[in-house]
């Protein structure tokens, strides 16, 4: 009997062909790298759609030659992908210019701001520059501003997990969980945004524009013939509707309950729990759709969370690259070391990871900061207070979330690449104080997309019990109470204090700075 379930994880820079058994276990694994983007000027970032097919085809054929790996003990497939990367296509689902991805900067400014009804209620709630910056962030924006003919032309405007499906089942259609963009979604039913509703005049989207919509864990369509013949997953097999990478990572940790946070550290660190109830936990910001259907993610994100980390790495790490080379060492391992060699807390070292500005949390104004400095401070000081940074925002979300939910976060899982660094779970447990486990496997991801094929193909009868079969526990780091006594007054005496004290000056230099930059909020 087919069991067994592939997952294709699309991320920012590498596919992931991933087969799991029914417990969810890893049992082989084809990664297929490539660079996340290109770029012709500061800020832009895209990259060929046809880039993430090709990569997703030789990530398939690689899984294929694997003798570990019997096509036909494979029951479904499903897909996640990275978020808020758009393409727009023709009639026969052509891109008509490259995907503008996530990390794109480009604005569109000087946008006619909302009329009518929804104008004056967002002015009388003070959100009218809120939406101006929604409106500015929004790609379909800039291709309709400042590319009118390929937007003319645009028949479908897609995700990239809407053409990545396009292509494996010739149906313009997505899945629900996959809907995190700007584009006209109703975050809390779920659903296209109702035909009154206000980001319809935020953005020109038609509704025809967009795909049909699937519930997570529902077929979103076979495998084409044209599709088996490029990746050789075998034709007439379901695609399985999954979610978004973030919302898989969350369900792939196991956090499906409220008081279950999963911290996220990778390019853009984020906390996440999931809820029943749809509840912003900072206004205009929306929770997510869970891969999970009719449930909610909860995030804050960090962005440029642990782009940081590997920021740090490329501009001050070269010598713990060198050495791993020569001694044919990981260079993680080094790294590691390099965190250990500096005490808690940084000896005063303080970090404000805002290295990009959000939207509501901190705010579009916000920049990066580190104070503190004095003589004893080196190169492994700063890179223990990014980590510590990171740590303390992700800890300042989860009071946001604590305090907006009404449930009390007691339980930690920690997924993403920062994961894999022992000493960055055990600051994480310390910051925390609590214990901060990892999910068994690494790709917990890829994971909760095989858990949403696992459900849509009947391997397991619901999420609860799919969860509960598929995803384990990892190691797990326990707090040093008198690490955490450290930590527990920098945040609060220090961390909590520093955006409101540096926040004025953050204003002056974006007044300064603006039209010198096209980076977004500079």
């Amino acid at each position: 009997m087919a069991e067994n379930l592939l997952s294709i994880d699309v991320g920012t820079q590498s596919v992931r062909a991933l087969i799991f058994d029914p417990r969810g276990t890893l049992i082989a694994k084809k990664q297929i790298p490539y660079a996340p983007y290109v770029s012709d000027a500061p800020g832009l970032a895209e990259q060929q759609p046809k880039v993430f097919w090709d990569a997703i085809c030789q990530a398939c054929h690689g899984l294929w030659q694997k003798p570990e790996v019997k096509k036909d003990s494979i029951a479904a497939v499903a897909l996640t992908t990275q978020r808020g990367t758009v393409v727009n296509v023709d009639e026969n689902g052509e891109p008509l210019r490259p995907a503008i991805i996530w990390l794109d900067q480009r604005r569109t400014e000087g946008l006619p701001p909302l009329s009518g009804f929804w104008g004056a209620a967002f002015a009388l709630a003070g959100a009218s520059e809120t939406v101006a910056y929604l409106q500015a962030e929004a790609e379909v924006n800039w291709i309709a501003t400042h590319q009118p003919e390929i937007w003319k032309k645009t028949h479908k405007y897609l995700l990239l997990s809407g053409y990545l499906t396009y292509l494996m089942t010739g149906s313009f259609v997505d899945s629900v969980g996959c809907q995190v963009g700007y584009i006209p979604f109703d975050y809390k039913k779920q659903q296209w945004e109702g035909k009154r509703g206000w980001k319809w005049q935020a953005v020109p989207v038609e509704p025809r524009m967009l795909p049909d919509l699937i519930t997570q864990a529902q077929p979103l369509g076979k495998i084409t013939a044209k599709a088996a013949q490029d990746t050789g997953i075998p034709a007439g097999m379901t695609l399985i509707a999954a979610a978004a990478d973030k919302a898989c990572e969350v369900t792939g940790s196991g956090a499906l309950e409220p008081h279950v946070a999963c911290l996220s550290y990778g390019t853009t660190a984020t906390i996440n729990t999931t809820h029943s109830k749809y509840i912003e936990v900072i206004p205009l910001i929306p929770p997510y759709p869970s891969a999970v259907p009719m449930l909610y993610n909860f995030e804050i994100q960090i962005l440029r969370g642990y782009w940081m980390v590997s920021w740090f790495k490329h501009e001050f790490g070269l010598r713990e690259e060198r050495i791993s080379a020569e001694k044919g060492v990981e260079p993680e391992v080094l790294f590691d070391d390099l965190l250990n060699a500096v005490p808690p807390g940084s000896q005063g070292l303080v970090l404000q990871p805002y290295w990009s500005p959000g939207l509501r949390f901190p705010g579009p104004e916000a920049r990066g900061a580190i104070i503190g400095f004095g003589d004893v401070h080196t190169r492994a000081h700063i890179y223990r207070s990014i980590l510590e940074g990171l740590a303390y925002s992700l800890q300042e979300g989860k009071d946001r979330t604590e305090k907006r939910s009404g449930v009390k976060i007691t339980d930690l899982r920690v997924a993403g690449g920062g994961s894999q660094s022992d000493a960055a779970m055990q600051l994480t447990a310390d910051i925390f104080g609590m214990p901060a486990a990892r999910p068994h496997v690494y790709e917990a991801s890829g994971l909760g997309a095989a858990i949403d094929a696992a459900v849509g193909a009947k391997i397991h009868a619901d999420f609860k019990t799919a969860i509960n079969e598929m995803t384990h526990l990892g190691r797990s780091f326990d707090p040093h109470p008198e690490t955490h006594a450290i930590y527990d007054r920098l945040y609060h005496e220090v961390y909590l204090r520093m955006y409101n004290k540096l926040k004025p000056f953050y204003k002056v230099i974006r007044e300064i700075s603006v039209g010198s930059s096209q980076g977004k909020g500079y």
